[in-house]
């Protein structure tokens, strides 16, 4: 799975010419079909690009920047539920903010909260790398709110630093978050941290 920009034009630009690099070896894709297609609250009907590399063969989807991997909800909804929640609020009332049922919230919450540090730590990294002279974000207290703050300093520094060169449209912190993740920010075994040597 690769994640791409939201706009599909664009993709089928980028791959149909040699724009899209391959993430398993120096290759690049090829357009290659079409994965199912795909319900999803927030986005509509989806149906993701499937792509081949020239050189080692293996097929990847290529989901857009607007939807997480295995996720019926797009991105933007579970960002918004994840900030909900680091305002303070319980799965129920999440749920009626975002429109998405109780029980999918609750999922989406309790994953979340099993690896909150880990997540901190990964976009307090991505914002200290993309961010010319970005101070790393202030630690509250509240790890819910922690991560907010680390995936906003993120969304911030790549937006100044990429924004203003024309490399990167308008972002939103979901997108940020979701492209930063590989589009697994709910998937399990993600974020993998290195270990220091």
């Amino acid at each position: 799975m690769v994640t791409v920009e939201a706009n599909q034009d664009l993709v089928e630009s980028r791959l149909t010419g040699g724009g899209v690099p391959c993430p398993v070896c120096p290759g690049v894709l090829a357009p290659w079909g079409w994965a199912r297609r795909r319900d999803v609250r927030g986005v509509g009907l989806l149906r993701p690009r499937r792509a081949r590399c020239s050189s080692c063969l293996i097929t990847h989807v290529l989901l857009p920047v607007t939807v997480l991997l295995r996720r019926a909800d797009a991105a933007a909804v579970i960002w918004a539920a994840l900030v909900a929640r680091s305002a303070g609020h319980g799965h129920r009332a999440v749920a009626v903010l975002v429109g998405a049922p109780a029980p999918t919230v609750r999922g989406w919450l309790r994953r979340m909260s099993t690896r909150l540090e880990p997540v901190r730590v990964h976009f307090t990294v991505a914002a200290r790398r993309a961010g010319v002279d970005q101070p790393a974000p202030d630690a509250t207290g509240d790890a819910w709110r922690d991560v907010v703050a680390a995936v906003a300093a993120a969304w911030v520094a790549i937006a100044s630093r990429f924004g203003s060169a024309g490399l990167v449209g308008t972002v939103t912190a979901g997108q940020v978050a979701c492209a930063s993740s590989g589009g697994r920010l709910l998937s399990p075994g993600w974020p993998r941290l290195s270990t220091p040597c």
